[in-house]
């Protein structure tokens, strides 16, 4: 073929004409991800923004936000998707009064084209995964699982899809974290495997239907991203979800570029983009492929949802509707702070955070009527900071938004040591599985391999732990069956109890208990070892 069209130019040349250039193809690639049911604005604390501050412009997001700049970019392009990266569940009361019903709807009315799996729709089981995918009006992907003994999924939950525009075919992949069975509940049924060997298995079957425009809709993180682009060849685009990451040529807070570019073993490059979390900004990146697919250039940059992007008054207006029922619950005003209590995820998953010190402080207070003494929480379940002043029970809600509850456990003391180890773990990534505790001290060494990272560990007031005694603990109900990787909980605890209050109550009840006067603070409980 490539002979006769060189064959074909040269007679052009001959007679003086011009010769018909190949035609190079543009597409839009607009997303989200780690959306995490913010479906109302928020503010910078990445909670519920107040009445106050929406008539000031400091909100940020929200769907009505987000709808109006999709439109707009959209217009903008002359062929363009839309696109998730998974983790539109879980996070506010939106998710835990309506479960993936309002998200589907306000996905459908934006007209998304695909979306992948995080691991927080499986927060729920395969139900509630189904019945979302049942009411979106697009595909949801996932094809580093086997689904195929899952009878609400297999054949319904699909490793790609292809979409068209411009008369051009664009193959979409869906990947999720391979430990997705430890961070939620995907029941015993549908089982992980790496995300290389499911990328390289469905790009092979996507670029023998003829497909050369490859976009990866990733939720397992920047790392595992590049780690991807690496490894396989034909990927043109990953856009990334799970780790929050923020990509930007023009913010110093940015991880990285936006696109991050990584070579694949034949030498094409990959672009990675990701647009951080909650709805806060849409991803827009600009691709132009040659005849051949491959990617000329790619540029772009997150846009921020603030104040000067006017909200959709339809869904401004439905989002008020559905909120109605909710108002009664997250108005409540159940305490106040000093100052703002820092619930960041970069702190709390990496160092001891004025949010662990609170929550764990709150939880051992439920808890020493039953006589605990320590609590090991993960600091992937603190999920907003609160900003200071009157705290109401919808900032509680966004903080604890997983309907967990006090678990309480025994524990003989030389497995606790194995446990939060196991929270130090994936420290380098940013893992949820940090431990945030109260009743103990410990220092650590990131430095060291995984497994030998505490060096020093003793109850909070400084005495050793009695390997052969058995202590009473709390944490939540998720953690105390084994998830985040806490397997130790599970098989070596002793007279459990999963079914304490819901989290978000033992928060609340523990501000009401400061009389309004909570001051944040860090208790010097977690010391980095290294740290000078």
């Amino acid at each position: 073929m490539k002979k006769h069209l060189l064959g074909a130019t040269a007679l052009f040349v001959t007679l003086g004409v011009s010769a018909p250039a190949m035609a190079d193809f543009d597409l839009t690639i607009l997303h989200t991800n780690d959306f995490h049911s913010r479906i109302e604005p928020i503010n910078k604390y990445d909670s519920n923004c107040s009445a106050k501050d929406d008539a000031a412009g400091k909100c940020l997001g929200g769907t009505a936000r987000l709808e109006t700049a999709v439109q707009e970019r959209r217009a903008a392009a002359e062929n363009s998707i839309l696109v998730d990266g998974g983790d539109q569940f879980q996070g506010s009361l939106f998710y835990t009064y309506y479960k993936g019903k309002a998200a589907a709807e306000f996905m459908n009315a934006l007209r998304y084209d695909a979306m992948t799996v995080g691991n927080h729709e499986f927060d729920d089981g395969p139900e509630v995964l189904r019945g979302f995918m049942d009411a979106v009006e697009f595909p949801v992907l996932l094809a580093n699982a086997d689904v195929s003994k899952e009878a609400k999924l297999v054949d319904v939950l699909m490793p790609t899809t292809i979409v068209e525009r411009g008369g051009e075919k664009i193959g979409l992949i869906g990947l999720t974290p391979d430990d997705t069975a430890e961070l939620a509940s995907p029941g015993k049924h549908v089982h992980f495997f790496d995300p290389v060997k499911a990328a390289t298995t469905q790009v092979a079957k996507l670029q023998a239907e003829g497909v050369n425009k490859i976009v990866v809709l990733s939720h397992s993180g920047y790392n595992v991203d590049q780690e991807v682009a690496a490894a396989v060849d034909g990927i043109d685009v990953i856009v990334g979800g799970h780790t929050n990451t923020y990509l930007s040529n023009t913010s110093d807070r940015a991880e990285g570029p936006y696109p991050t570019w990584v070579t694949s073993p034949n030498g094409k490059k990959t672009a990675i983009v990701s647009a951080y979390a909650y709805g806060k900004f849409l991803g827009e990146l600009n691709v132009k492929f040659d005849d051949n697919g491959d990617v000329i250039e790619a540029t772009g940059e997150p846009i921020i949802m603030d104040a000067k992007i006017a909200e959709n008054e339809q869904i401004k207006a439905r989002i008020a509707e559905l909120a109605g029922p909710l108002d009664e619950i997250r108005t409540e005003i159940v305490g106040a702070t000093t100052a703002a209590v820092d619930g960041d995820r970069k702190s709390c998953r990496a160092r001891e955070c004025e949010m662990g010190v609170l929550v764990a402080d709150a939880m051992l207070a439920a808890g020493k009527e039953h006589g605990v003494e320590i609590v090991i929480t993960n600091g992937g379940g603190l999920r907003a900071s609160i900003d200071a002043g009157e705290v109401t029970m919808g900032e509680a809600l966004a903080v604890l938004p997983f309907q967990n509850t006090l678990a309480t456990f025994e524990l003989q003391g030389k497995f606790i040591k194995d446990a939060l180890e196991n929270g130090l773990s994936k420290i380098e990534e940013g893992g949820g599985r940090f431990p945030q505790v109260a009743g103990l001290k410990f220092a650590f060494d990131a430095s060291k391999p995984a497994g030998e990272r505490i060096v020093e560990v003793t109850l909070a007031d400084g005495s050793a732990i009695d390997a052969d005694k058995v202590y009473k603990l709390a944490t939540n109900n998720y953690v105390r069956n084994g998830g985040d990787g806490y397997k130790v909980f599970a098989t070596e605890g002793k007279n459990a109890y999963d079914f304490g209050p819901g989290l978000e109550f033992v928060l609340a009840n523990y501000l009401k208990a400061h009389d309004g006067a909570y001051q944040p603070m860090l208790a010097g409980r977690i010391t980095d070892a290294t740290a000078k």
